[in-house]
């Protein structure tokens, strides 16, 4: 939905991932690493969010509908995940960081932890609303006020190439659904499972070797 900028970096600066000093470090223990992300995230994640609900809800509303349209567990995780970029290009816009989308900030960095099937749909999740825009009569019609500001910065509706370059990416139509579940996930007071629920589903989509 909303994005909060790029983020800059000189050529002699340390990588973003790795100057975030919030980031939960890896000691080889998953289950400590999930809890560190669920305390983040529960921290973070009290944020206004597009101005009708937290961060955390808006999360947590986007992993219902997934889990809801019977979403395969890495989607879910994708879903719960999709805007950790927010949080963390405002931590990171103190420090001389390399140009990131808040897409792909949050993919980059959950790339050392968890696989594609997670990681992509997050990568996608803004040029899948610029291809449904370009694609779909009336799809712009369907977004939040914030969202609809947000298209012009993101580069508005796709044009031919890129229709065509993002049809071609594995994770493609994960992103669109992903996308569609984001648009929806603005609803305040609606129920839905905790954070606590999806400790197990981030424990098991870690990536093999973590």
């Amino acid at each position: 939905m909303k994005t909060t900028g790029t983020l800059r970096r000189a050529d002699s600066a340390p990588s973003p991932i790795r100057s975030l000093a919030w980031a939960p470090r890896w000691t080889g223990d998953g289950p400590r690493f999930v809890d560190e992300l669920v305390g983040w995230l529960l921290t973070a994640g009290r944020r206004p969010y597009d101005g009708q609900v937290t961060l955390l809800e808006h999360a947590l509303q986007t992993a219902a509908l997934a889990t809801v349209h019977g979403a395969r567990e890495s989607l879910v995780v994708a879903a719960l995940l999709h805007d950790v970029g927010h949080p963390l290009a405002e931590v990171a816009s103190s420090e001389p960081v390399e140009v990131l989308s808040h897409e792909r900030l949050a993919a980059s960095w959950l790339g050392r932890y968890f696989p594609a099937s997670v990681t992509e749909p997050i990568r996608l999740h803004v040029q899948a609303k610029r291809w449904l825009v370009a694609n779909e009569p009336g799809y712009v019609a369907t977004l939040s006020a914030g969202s609809v500001a947000s298209l012009v910065e993101q580069g508005g509706p796709m044009g031919a190439e890129e229709v065509l370059r993002f049809q071609s990416e594995p994770f493609a139509a994960a992103a669109l659904s992903l996308r569609r579940w984001d648009e929806e996930a603005c609803r305040p007071g609606a129920r839905c499972a905790s954070l606590e629920a999806y400790r197990a589903p981030l424990l098991r989509q870690l990536a093999p070797g973590r």
